[in-house]
């Protein structure tokens, strides 16, 4: 029997099974859950409150024109001048949203990669180390992600475009348009699976941009390099990966959903008993604390486990087709099998 491959750290060094990428993931959340969770949590808890922030100070500037708009009737429509403003405040807080929610995906994205340098070779790492390690490493993780999105672009636009013209022929209820919600949904369906393709060839760009400091297109490149003849099996452990942290990301909203309706349930109790509006707010706020609580943990459970599975699918595919095991074992200062 040869002897057992090295292990220094949160895996084997020789090629990957499944349960080595599932058991390695779960391991590092095991033993580095504080710099991984505090950065997921820095940086989520951030764009909440930036969020919170620019909703409140919008909500702050177009006040008066929300009252005309919601008091407005039939008879006397809202003014486009109050229209206008709120529109305008909406795109603002949702351009927000997205770029606060985006740099903060980018950074979980690129710590995973960042822990398990560490993580693989059993040293410690602290949360200061893999958060300068990750910024560093976050525009291009963002180029990768950015580009990756684009291309679900064209059958996201088809799919949007088939429902709109879809409920616009409904409700016009005039016998025509028929034809383009079924051309819409046919041309989704038929560039989906390019889509997935695709997704599934650069989903070890951000790996590549973290582990080998790669730009966002050269780590693209990289990635379909590596997935070269592997595609259906990393197809699979990747949406077994996203499988495993929607169920788990499920579970923990249970008790998180029971929580919520507590103070929910309370402030009606005292609306009832003719509390003040005080306290009705206090606890409409105590629901709404769980609720984006709620939301931090599942989001972080969604995002860290299937890039540290992408992650490791990368140092795999190093494994296999580059002879990495080599260098790991070397860097670790672990004899190499048989010497």
């Amino acid at each position: 029997m040869p002897p057992p491959p090295p292990r220094p750290g949160v895996i084997p060094l020789a090629p990957l099974g499944l349960g080595d990428i599932l058991g390695g993931a779960f391991t590092t959340i095991g033993r580095y859950w504080k710099p991984l969770f505090g950065i997921a949590l820095a940086v989520y808890g951030a764009a909440t409150v930036a969020f919170g922030a620019a909703l409140a100070i919008a909500y702050a500037l177009v006040d008066d024109h929300l009252r005309a708009v919601s008091d407005a009737s039939r008879e006397t429509p809202p003014m486009w001048d109050d229209i206008r403003p709120l529109l305008l405040a909406f795109v603002a807080v949702w351009l927000i949203g997205v770029i606060t929610m985006l740099l903060a995906t980018a950074m979980v994205y690129a710590s995973c990669p960042a822990i398990l340098q560490d993580a693989v070779l059993g040293r410690p790492a602290t949360f200061g180390v893999v958060w300068r390690r990750a910024a560093a490493r976050v525009p291009a993780v963002i180029g990768t992600v950015f580009l990756t999105g684009l291309i679900f672009l064209v059958p996201l636009a088809l799919f949007v475009t088939a429902f709109v013209s879809l409920t616009v022929t409904l409700i016009a209820s005039d016998g025509g348009g028929y034809i383009l919600p079924p051309l819409a949904f046919l041309g989704a369906l038929a560039t989906a699976p390019l889509g997935v393709w695709l997704w599934v060839k650069f989903s070890l760009a951000p790996a590549a941009a973290v582990f080998e400091g790669q730009g966002a297109v050269a780590a693209m490149r990289r990635s379909a390099q590596l997935v070269r003849g592997d595609w259906w099996r990393i197809f699979g452990i990747t949406v077994l990966a996203a499988m495993t942290a929607a169920v788990t990301s499920y579970v923990m909203q249970i008790p998180l959903s029971v929580l919520e309706v507590i103070p929910g349930l309370l402030g009606t109790d005292d609306l009832r008993s003719g509390a003040t509006v005080s306290q009705v707010l206090v606890s409409l706020g105590g629901t709404l604390a769980v609720g984006v609580a709620g939301q931090l943990i599942t989001q972080i459970a969604v995002a860290a486990f299937p890039q540290l599975v992408t992650s490791l699918l990368y140092v795999d595919r190093r494994i296999r087709t580059e002879n990495l095991a080599a260098a790991l074992a070397e860097a670790a200062a672990v004899p190499r099998p048989g010497v």
